[in-house]
């Protein structure tokens, strides 16, 4: 089978960031998906559960009533390595178009007071959230994108040329 392209990406190299993981075209227009990398793979402890979870829960409830972007929203969710989420969106923009959305929905979960969606009836676990965390993981990463909005850094996936031999050997050394 082939590596599908969020695998081929160095995650040893990753830092926190958005970044734009690929594009397709459907029946409807073009889709893109990006990747909204809060920890660091494999070098930072990863986001606990239960504030990804809030996480999830407030941020998606912000995207889906931005006046701006709710109609482009498809999909904003966690990634299962728990370092980030996925943000899939109608049309094509770069990273930094996308930037400022990101920004507001992470600062917007500092205002919440509760997490929507909470009740047994809306959500499948339901007792799984921690609305402190989920705000203390939410300003710790609104506060690195402003500080490194002028770094490319945090918009560029770092990548490793994969050499391939005649007979079809990889070689993953970077």
């Amino acid at each position: 089978m082939d590596l599908i392209q969020s695998f081929s990406v160095d995650h040893r190299l990753i830092v926190p960031g958005i970044f734009l993981s690929r594009m397709d075209n459907v029946g409807t227009g073009e889709v893109t998906t990006y990747d909204i990398r809060l920890k660091r793979p494999n070098r930072e402890p990863v986001i606990d559960v239960a504030a990804m979870h809030s996480l999830e829960h407030i941020i998606a409830t912000f995207l889906r009533n931005d006046p701006d972007w709710k109609d482009d929203v498809i999909y904003w969710g966690p990634m299962g390595c728990l370092t980030g989420f996925y943000l899939i969106l109608k049309g094509s923009r770069s990273t930094p178009e996308i930037f400022d959305l990101v920004l507001r929905a992470f600062k917007a979960v500092n205002d919440a007071q509760e997490v929507p969606g909470t009740a047994p009836e809306n959500c499948g676990h339901y007792l799984m959230h921690n609305l402190g965390m989920a705000k203390w993981y939410a300003a710790e990463f609104a506060e690195y994108l402003e500080a490194n909005a002028g770094n490319s850094e945090i918009f560029e996936y770092p990548r490793t040329e994969r050499l391939v031999t005649k007979d079809g050997q990889r070689f993953f050394d970077s």
